[in-house]
């Protein structure tokens, strides 16, 4: 309890200074971001007038196991000066963990799971990522001028969205330049960060057959009216997912509690769901939860008295 609080202090001393210096491509564990904010810039740069159509669905390997800890070191160092602090984030990284069984494993590498820091370092490390991206977007691609003369030129523009370890490139061009960009942020991560972009999990897709992004699936469709427009809706994982949750509070097991306590369960479980996902084009998706979770009750009912 006591790392936990010193952990907490000095993120509150740390939080603030290198807030300063983030990019605006970053949205995951920052004040006053979240998801939904993500999912918005990547609405702005994927629908008309901007129509980025390919996507690289960006995925970095055991990334946050896999964190160096001399190249975090370094990028802390470069705004904090304190030898004192430098210690103790240093001995944060390599304070150790339990495992489950009761043993002891060192953390040489990673950031501890859990730990109140260990957002704010993730972030920091990853900024290199953003700092490469807003470098090139500011010096070639800013203002709108330049994008039109590198499309006049056959090159494409590009645009960086990030939440945590999970990021997304929008590119305004063909797809063997976004396959290209792909191959250049998978020399960059080994070189820079010691990471490796997932094979299985990197994609290069069109928007128009859609991604998933935070739990949403994002796509461009065309609408009753002729336009094509960009939807965000719950994606079927997503779905599944709270599904199960739902199916597991009200199975036979359950049948000892009472009705109000089971329901005291999934409340909270429907109106977290909802909350997140209330901000997409979930109102299908919502009268099928409802619907599920109503006959769900229902047969939990039976389940309590058959006769």
């Amino acid at each position: 309890m006591r790392d936990r609080v010193a952990q907490t202090a000095l993120k509150l001393v740390l939080e603030p200074i290198f807030e300063a210096d983030f990019y605006p491509s970053s949205y995951g564990y920052r004040p006053g971001r979240r998801a939904q904010d993500a999912i918005a810039e990547i609405h702005r740069f994927t629908r008309k007038p901007s129509t980025y159509d390919w996507v690289i669905e960006g995925d970095i390997k055991a990334c946050f196991d896999n964190v160096d800890h001399h190249v975090l070191m370094d990028l802390v160092a470069e705004r904090i000066k304190d030898r004192k602090v430098l210690r103790l984030v240093s001995a944060f990284l390599r304070a150790g963990v339990v495992e489950l069984h009761g043993g002891f494993a060192e953390t040489l590498t990673g950031t501890p799971q859990g730990g109140v820091a260990s957002p704010l370092l993730a972030n920091i490390y990853l900024s290199v990522l953003d700092r490469h991206f807003s470098r090139i977007w500011n010096t070639e691609m800013n203002p709108g001028a330049r994008r039109q003369a590198r499309r006049r030129k056959g090159l494409p523009n590009y645009r960086l969205v990030r939440y945590a370890d999970d990021f997304v490139v929008l590119v305004h061009g063909t797809r063997s330049e976004a396959e290209t960009l792909k191959a250049e942020i998978g020399e960059l991560l080994p070189r820079r960060l010691k990471m490796t972009l997932s094979v299985e999990k990197t994609h290069v897709t069109h928007i128009d057959d859609g991604f998933v992004f935070l739990g949403f699936h994002i796509q461009r469709r065309p609408w009753c009216d002729g336009r094509r427009v960009v939807l965000t809706i719950p994606s079927k994982p997503a779905l599944a997912s709270v599904m199960h949750k739902i199916k597991k509070l009200t199975g036979r097991s359950t049948t000892s509690l009472s009705l109000e306590e089971v329901l005291r369960s999934v409340n909270p479980v429907l109106r977290g769901w909802a909350a997140y996902f209330r901000y997409g084009a979930s109102k299908r998706t919502f009268s099928y939860l409802g619907w599920y979770a109503w006959w769900r009750l229902l047969l939990w009912i039976r389940y309590k008295h058959p006769t």
